[in-house]
């Protein structure tokens, strides 16, 4: 790490899942001063947001809740409507929510001009991005120059994990000291089950067999 940059405020974008919590404390070894944002879109488990409370509360930062529940008037997806099956089988998995990246980093660029942080963490990847288009390291450019165009502000969105693999994401949370606490209290599992999961869904799959790669690495060192 290369210690907390100076006078330097940080939004970190936070489902209180595996990826967004090591963004998290990617942040606090970075920045001076770190605020959470979380969206409520409807997603398939109002635990999440439950979750991304109670992280924010056991590291003390102030959390920004935002209601996006248009997003779910937009269109089918397996993350809104909490009767459709996930599926990955097509080229674009069911669970891609279509300009979902689009609106929650332009919103929490609003929100960020409003609580004076020049940086915006989030932790979209494009090795393990599963086809969703709005993870890929041109559209978070893209979006940045935009931000910084419709506010007249100079933003700087960083995606610590944009190159990671699960096993090197698991390493980064290894290196920031929090590997037990991420696995204990996060939620990634799309059937809304904290920390190992269900381990059969797709998003269980990709984060146990990376931790798994990861730990049998480490222990080989």
């Amino acid at each position: 790490m290369n210690g907390q940059l100076s006078n330097s405020k940080a939004l970190v974008v936070f489902s209180g899942g595996q990826d967004s919590t090591t963004c998290l404390f990617y942040a606090l070894k970075q920045f001076q001063e770190v605020e959470l944002v979380t969206f409520n879109y409807g997603q398939r488990h109002a635990l999440e947001i439950d979750v991304a409370r109670q992280i924010a509360d056991d590291q003390q930062l102030k959390h920004h809740v935002l209601d996006m529940s248009l997003l779910s008037q937009l269109a089918p997806n397996a993350l809104t409507d909490h009767t459709m099956n996930i599926s990955a089988e097509s080229e674009l998995p069911n669970t891609f929510v279509p300009a979902r990246n689009l609106l929650f980093m332009s919103f929490a660029g609003a929100l960020a001009y409003q609580i004076g942080a020049k940086h915006i963490i989030t932790g979209v990847c494009e090795t393990d991005f599963s086809g969703y288009p709005d993870c890929r390291d041109m559209f978070v450019k893209s979006l940045n120059v935009t931000l910084n165009l419709s506010m007249d502000k100079e933003f700087v969105i960083h995606t610590p994990l944009m190159w990671l693999d699960k096993k090197q994401t698991w390493q980064l949370a290894d290196e920031l000291g929090q590997l037990d606490y991420i696995r204990a209290n996060t939620l990634t599992c799309y059937e809304g089950i904290i920390a190992d999961g269900c381990g059969t869904c797709p998003s269980c799959l990709l984060r146990n067999n990376g931790l798994r790669a990861y730990m049998k690495e480490r222990e080989t060192k």
